[in-house]
């Protein structure tokens, strides 16, 4: 008799400390789990959650809880709009976005921050004073920080 994709699964599971369910088979190059199901090849952390929680509401993607990309537990899974994953990850953007101080040390307020045109965030007091010191080497004339 042929086994399933769910038992071929669960063969390739084993218990780590703090619940995960690692994944010992094939891993893509980012560390995910994968498996062939019906001739394609299937992320194992999705095939989990669907499996045992149901299907993936559209528009969202699964999130490693854990930060284990070869977990397949559910319970560390969650659905999640792509900008919430990105932003609970290590990635540059995420690390970007934790950020509450320039690097001159200003603290980012509503006051003291503004959008530049590509979304990043600017410090204020630091444009001013970058402005001040451009005047300065161009002019000559030194003027009192405002």
């Amino acid at each position: 008799m042929a086994r399933t994709w769910a038992d071929r699964l669960l063969d390739r599971l084993i218990d780590a400390p703090g619940g995960c369910w690692i994944w010992t088979g094939c891993l893509d190059r980012d560390g995910y789990g994968r498996m062939r199901v019906d001739g394609r090849r299937q992320y194992v952390h999705r095939l989990s959650y669907e499996g045992l929680r149901g299907r993936i509401p559209a528009g969202l993607e699964i999130d490693h809880l854990c930060r284990v990309r070869a977990c397949a537990n559910p319970d560390h899974l969650e659905p999640v709009p792509h900008r919430v994953n990105v932003l609970r990850g290590e990635s540059f953007a995420a690390l970007k976005a934790r950020q509450t101080q320039c690097v001159n040390g200003h603290t980012f307020t509503a006051g003291s921050v503004y959008r530049a045109p590509n979304g990043t965030r600017k410090c204020r007091p630091c444009r001013a004073a970058a402005n001040q010191r451009y005047r300065q080497r161009r002019t000559g004339v030194h003027r009192a920080p405002s």
